[in-house]
């Protein structure tokens, strides 16, 4: 009877031995929910995975989509690490109580763009420009502010834009709460008497630039960048490709800058979070230190052409210095990119959507 009995608490003090000590293969396991591109992605799981012996597994899907996946699931989610396209998906996730408080060891790792309400950290930034046409425009001609672009009466149906794509919704959405309602809404108004043509998302309208089919496009910075220099089919956030084009330094397009300070400059952020359902909070931030790490920093400059978070970042000697576009941008709590709503109001009330 000893024996039998002596036998069954060692049997139990092993299982709970092994479980405290990490025995369990899910706690090997980390759970990643991405916004950004498998091609983004793929490449910085497997480099993590290698360096740490972590199994990793990434579920991907656009924001909006992950947001809602999140919600159903609610406390019993299987995500540990939300990766978004956008901090007002971010701002959106933490209104709803899924994202925790990080530590400030995490928190104050990069030299900007960080978060008011220090549940996520930045990971990369992308800057409003207008793209143009440098066979058809001087751009001594063109304005210091985007506001004033609609003023130039002679770019008659020669602008383009996109005014049903994400990141023209987050730079209204600036626009709205940097300005006012009622800038936006005239700036709306006046952009519509130019007869602008409109397109899906960046990359059509790119084209059109390069084809002479517009002269201009307000735009995000790499879109010109990956024409001239190269990027890979499924990086960026429309999930588009320039067809079989060979990137050309020589294309008929280069980017345009508005005063520092100027909306049109509007620095966009991508951010990364530990979730609240994350059964290892300590590989959780392991990851997203690895996003802020010197080499996943440095693969997202040269591989996607978006700026680091970090200082000290070699970027491609065609990217504009990290510190000089920092300064081009107003400065803006990132976190009210989450009121789209007014936005999306704005635009039905204009006749834009």
């Amino acid at each position: 009877m000893m024996n039998y009995f002596s036998t069954t608490i060692l049997v139990v003090l092993s299982a709970v031995i092994l479980t405290a000590c990490g025995g369990s293969t899910d706690s090997d396991e980390l759970i990643v929910y991405s916004g950004r591109s498998q091609a983004l992605v793929d490449p910085l799981v497997d480099d993590f995975k290698e360096q740490t012996g972590i199994d990793i597994k990434v579920r991907y899907g656009n924001d909006a989509e992950l947001l809602a996946v999140m919600s159903e699931e609610g406390d019993q989610s299987p995500a540990d690490v939300y990766w978004a396209n956008t901090t007002g998906a971010l701002a959106n996730a933490s209104q709803q109580e899924m994202l925790t408080t990080l530590p400030d060891s995490l928190i104050s790792k990069p030299a900007a763009y960080r978060s008011s309400s220090g549940k996520w950290v930045p990971v990369t930034v992308r800057f409003r420009v207008l793209a143009y046409n440098p066979a058809n425009v001087d751009t001594s001609d063109l304005p210091g502010s985007v506001l004033d672009l609609p003023e130039m009466e002679e770019l008659q149906g020669r602008v383009g834009w996109t005014p049903t794509y994400s990141s023209f919704y987050d730079f209204i959405t600036a626009l709205r709460l940097t300005e006012s309602d009622e800038v936006a809404k005239n700036w709306l108004n006046n952009m519509q008497s130019l007869d602008p043509k409109a397109y899906s998302s960046n990359t059509p309208m790119v084209q059109a630039i390069l084809a002479g089919e517009i002269d201009m496009g307000l735009t995000n910075h790499y879109y010109v960048i990956q024409t001239k220099y190269g990027g890979k089919e499924g990086y960026f956030e429309d999930h588009e490709h320039y067809g079989e084009a060979e990137p050309d330094p020589n294309a008929s397009i280069e980017t345009y800058h508005f005063a520092k300070g100027d909306i049109g400059n509007l620095a966009l952020v991508t951010g990364a979070s530990q979730l609240q359902t994350a059964d290892s909070p300590e590989l959780a931030q392991r990851f997203l230190s690895f996003l802020l790490s010197k080499q996943a920093q440095e693969y997202a400059a040269e591989s996607v052409n978006e700026y680091p978070v970090m200082d000290n970042v070699a970027l491609p000697d065609y990217m504009l210095e990290a510190d000089e576009a920092l300064q081009l941008s107003p400065d803006y709590d990132f976190e009210q990119l989450q009121q789209l709503e007014g936005t999306l109001n704005l635009l039905r009330e204009v006749g834009i959507i």
